[in-house]
């Protein structure tokens, strides 16, 4: 028997799948660590055609602080006023411990193609987070769009687990 138990044992308990919508609005988010990889990627989606709503920071500070940026990001994303967002900080887990304190949001650091196509597949993942410090610019572009391009698959197994996860949102809140 699990540690913890669910307030629901309904095995129907189903996440719903989200209708089909390509990706068109992305919201990106750094800080100092990630400012340049940002700068980098923002260009990038923009000339593929992507609508890019910039969170911050806009300019370089040594002294700013990551959450200031990626809590709105994350609110945007659990709101649906974009369609997935790109937070980064110097290693990526600041700002992964951030987002997923947003409910609604399903985010993780990524470093590897198979991780990001998955994440979205299996764990309808909704924002990627990358390390400015960790990941070089051709790569981080390449996960960015393997992630963007990926689609959840709403797997009953997968819908189950992720209702498990939006009902932890609420359950530890109290």
């Amino acid at each position: 028997m699990p540690a913890f138990q669910f307030m629901s044992n309904d095995p129907a308990i189903n996440f719903p799948p989200r209708p089909f919508r390509t990706c068109q609005t992305i919201g990106m988010a750094a800080d100092h660590g990630g400012f340049v990889l940002k700068t980098c990627l923002t260009g990038r989606l923009r000339g593929a055609g992507y609508e890019v709503i910039d969170f911050g920071d806009r300019q370089f500070d040594a002294e700013d602080d990551y959450l200031d940026y990626i809590v709105p990001l994350a609110r945007a994303v659990a709101a649906g006023e974009v369609d997935r967002g790109v937070a980064i900080c110097g290693s990526g887990v600041g700002a992964t411990i951030t987002a997923n304190k947003v409910a609604g949001v399903r985010a993780c650091l990524i470093q590897d193609a198979f991780s990001a196509r998955q994440g979205v597949a299996d764990d309808d993942l909704n924002v990627i987070c990358l390390g400015g410090h960790t990941v070089a610019q051709a790569q981080a572009w390449e996960l960015v769009q393997i992630f963007l391009a990926a689609r959840y698959g709403g797997v009953a197994r997968h819908g189950r687990r992720l209702a498990k996860v939006a009902e932890l949102e609420t359950f530890f809140k109290s």
